[in-house]
């Protein structure tokens, strides 16, 4: 088979991949259209689903049933992959009566899922078939049957799957989608799936994970000198130092920013007291607060650093701006 490449100019290419993107999108616009009461049915079927939605099927279909398995899960329904040559195999033993089986073929003849079928509904396990033949082993096993068909694929020998798991994994997410809604699913549930994500550390990070504690929050008493306070600003490096009474408790706090006003106003500090020119009404945040409420107040306050208080007003912690963006929650 020869492998040169024929004579195309960059206009033809865009020509194809405009005209492949046409008939994918009418491929996907057409599943609407289709949908019926079996699609509502196996939405409740999973809805109510005491075990976990599996998703089956071999090749191009297997690949789509892998990534259908993989949003289910993420949306909060227990859900994994099996392939059906595997399944013959052994892993049959991970499909339980309480399961919902999805089982994915275009042709839906597929030998090595339609082999598995059987066994699959002797185990009491649903079936719902993802297919484009109504017509086919699979459609006519299932339980439930979901038309997948397309009137042609992308590739122009109408041959390489395209247009088909296009569909087959639009109409997967749809399932999830319509399931997840039906759920209540919010994103605090998503974050809970999703711990390393950008919304998982956004959403599940308080300032207390991020905070620092004992002996690197830097405090100083209200009697201490302008030196002394700038030496423990040094020391912890946080930009600034609170300022608290012998019980913790925050009276007021000092920044290398007031430090610079003060040299401004050419004030001799060798003779001020930190409670001199102390902020006497900082703003504070709760520990039990979302990280991303302690960056929201630092953008709209202006400031870079914040003491960490209970209720009562006695000081557990400080950050600043940066320890916000080590955790990633900026």
């Amino acid at each position: 088979m020869s492998q040169t490449p024929s004579n195309i100019d960059n206009h033809d290419f865009l020509a194809m991949a405009r005209e492949a993107l046409a008939i994918e999108a009418q491929a996907v616009s057409a599943l609407s259209e289709r949908l019926n009461e079996q699609f509502s049915e196996a939405a409740n079927a999973i809805l109510n689903c005491k075990g976990r939605v599996i998703l089956i099927g071999v090749g191009k279909s297997g690949l789509i049933a892998k990534k259908i398995a993989a949003t289910f899960a993420s949306t909060g329904t227990p859900s994994f992959f099996v392939h059906a040559t595997e399944a013959s195999h052994g892993d049959l033993g991970m499909i339980t009566p309480e399961d919902v089986v999805i089982a994915l073929s275009n042709s839906g003849n597929t030998e090595e899922l339609v082999a598995v079928l059987p066994a699959i509904t002797r185990r009491g396990a649903k079936i719902v078939a993802m297919t484009g033949k109504l017509d086919s082993a699979l459609a006519r096993q299932a339980d439930l049957v979901l038309d997948c068909g397309v009137e042609k694929e992308a590739c122009p020998l109408n041959l390489a799957p395209t247009a088909s798991t296009t569909a087959a994994l639009a109409l997967g997410d749809a399932l999830a989608v319509v399931v997840l809604k039906a759920r209540g699913f919010s994103e605090e549930d998503f974050a809970l799936s999703h711990p390393g994500g950008s919304l998982g550390r956004k959403l599940l990070t308080h300032v207390s994970d991020v905070m620092r504690k004992g002996e690197r929050i830097p405090t100083v008493a209200p009697s201490a000198s302008i030196s002394s306070a700038i030496l423990e600003i040094t020391r912890k490096g946080l930009g600034m130092t609170a300022v608290a009474g012998p019980d913790n408790k925050l009276l007021g706090i000092f920044t290398d920013g007031d430090l610079r006003r003060l040299i401004e106003q050419g004030l001799d500090l060798r003779g001020l007291l930190v409670s001199e020119v102390m902020n006497a009404a900082p703003k504070c945040i709760a520990p039990e607060k979302l990280a991303v409420e302690a960056v929201r107040m630092m953008e709209v306050c202006h400031i870079s650093q914040v003491v960490v208080t209970d209720k009562q007003g006695y000081i557990v912690g400080a950050l600043n701006f940066h320890d916000l963006f080590e955790a990633k929650v900026v």
